[in-house]
């Protein structure tokens, strides 16, 4: 026949649990927080692992000095994955990147302060230019337009006595079919 009542509460039991460690699992996994901490440890892998690409890694760079002094200094050589300026570079944009994750300070901001007022000094003058070209620009289309509505304003009143002229000739002409009807 079925399953024996007991048996049935047993495996729904043990559904339960291995749903509550299931769910269990899932939350750890998408805690914000567990998130956060598993990209900054990947982060710093990456990191730690392109470092030693570019400088080459301490552990080969000692293993292979114990060789001997001069031995030593070629092996050294011939191990390095990468090169100093490199190595530089990447850590002059994370230098640039952390600066702009701090806040300014007092004096920065009062030179950012100094450098924007010369700046609209200096720019002054431009901005005049640009607006004396702009009225220009402005008066030159409001001759355009004044010229383009006269002739629009022309043409509008000549077709209007054109359909009155029409009009009037239709009506006269329906005026003498009806006298002759």
């Amino acid at each position: 026949m079925g399953k024996e009542p007991e048996v049935i509460e047993h495996d729904i039991v043990n559904t339960r649990e291995d749903l509550s460690r299931n769910l269990d699992a899932l939350a750890d996994r998408v805690s914000p927080s567990r998130v956060v901490g598993r990209t900054v440890d990947n982060a710093k892998g990456r990191a730690s692992s392109v470092k030693d690409q570019v400088m080459g890694s301490a552990s080969s760079a000692t293993g292979t000095a114990a060789g001997g002094a001069s031995d030593a200094a070629s092996t050294v050589a011939s191990k390095a994955e990468g090169n100093p300026l490199a190595a530089g570079l990447i850590a002059f944009g994370a230098g640039l990147l952390i600066s702009s994750l701090v806040p300014a300070s007092d004096k920065e901001a009062k030179l950012a302060g100094q450098a924007v007022d010369a700046a609209k000094e200096h720019g002054q003058p431009l901005v005049d230019h640009a607006k004396s070209v702009g009225q220009e620009v402005g008066q030159d289309l409001k001759e355009s337009a004044t010229e383009a509505a006269d002739d629009l304003k022309s043409s509008v009143q000549d077709s209007a006595k054109h359909v009155a002229s029409e009009g009037q000739s239709a009506a006269d002409s329906v005026k003498q079919d009806a006298q002759q009807a």
